[in-house]
């Protein structure tokens, strides 16, 4: 919940006048009401433009909800669901964002699924049963087909704003069993296929070294991004290690 119409147009063109390499693919994210605005400013720019959430009913009596159909209307082909802040404060359990996946890619929109353990998950020693339990509740369900529409996004919750830091170790030791859990329920063709973004304080002077790990394919940028600068020296850094 950042950035209102006037920061989100600056931020935009600051981002317009950044080079953005070919060979990464850049979203943002911008609150509801500035989704259309982003999607006409980035028309003819390659930056795509993604939601936060979305409801997973068509309509109905849901006051303050957007659903999948508004979306479309406006541009919007990509929805972040599962975030771990919509998780921990608005109860988002893994059977509700499956209702959520379905219905998003019943509209062929394309879905960035997130998942990750808290603290007391990890230092319990419990964190890949979380993350298992998350995939298979709240994806694992889609057709083998449907994973072209789907990114991942891992978020250790324990290493967001707590002081906390997860190692790029960590980061690709859970990145490769994501991997392996769906080449066990799929395919190895589709664990390959898919992208599984890293979403743990990613910052310009960590996103090297967190980027080059082999299963890490890319990050979900929280505050980092509300600076062109800063945001545009992360993909860059992608973009040096792929």
């Amino acid at each position: 919940m950042n950035n209102d119409l006037a920061e989100t147009t600056l931020l935009l063109k600051e981002l317009k006048a950044q080079v953005i390499p070919e060979n990464v693919h850049v979203m943002v994210a911008p609150a509801f009401v500035n989704l259309n605005h982003a999607f006409k400013s980035l028309a003819d720019h390659p930056i795509t433009v993604a939601a936060q959430n979305m409801h997973q009913a068509e309509s109905g009596a849901f006051t303050g909800e957007v659903s999948a159909g508004m979306l479309k209307s406006v541009g919007v082909e990509v929805v972040i669901l599962g975030h771990s802040e919509r998780r921990a404060y608005f109860g988002e359990t893994n059977e509700l964002l499956s209702k959520k996946i379905n219905t998003a890619l019943a509209h062929d929109m394309t879905v960035i699924y997130c998942f990750g353990e808290e603290i007391t998950d990890r230092k319990e020693g419990n964190h890949f049963n979380v993350v298992e339990a998350q995939l298979q509740q709240g994806i694992f369900h889609i057709a083998e087909g449907n994973w072209k529409q789907v990114i991942l996004a891992y978020e250790p919750v324990w290493a967001i704003g707590t002081g906390e830091t997860a190692s790029p170790e960590q980061a690709q030791e859970m990145h490769a069993f994501v991997r392996e859990c769906i080449a066990k329920n799929y395919s190895q063709r589709v664990a390959e296929g898919v992208s599984i973004l890293y979403g743990g304080s990613v910052k310009p002077n960590n996103a090297s070294e967190i980027f080059g790990k082999p299963d890490v394919d890319g990050g979900l940028i929280g505050g980092a991004a509300l600076d062109a600068n800063n945001f545009m020296a992360i993909v860059n850094a992608f973009n040096s290690t792929k």
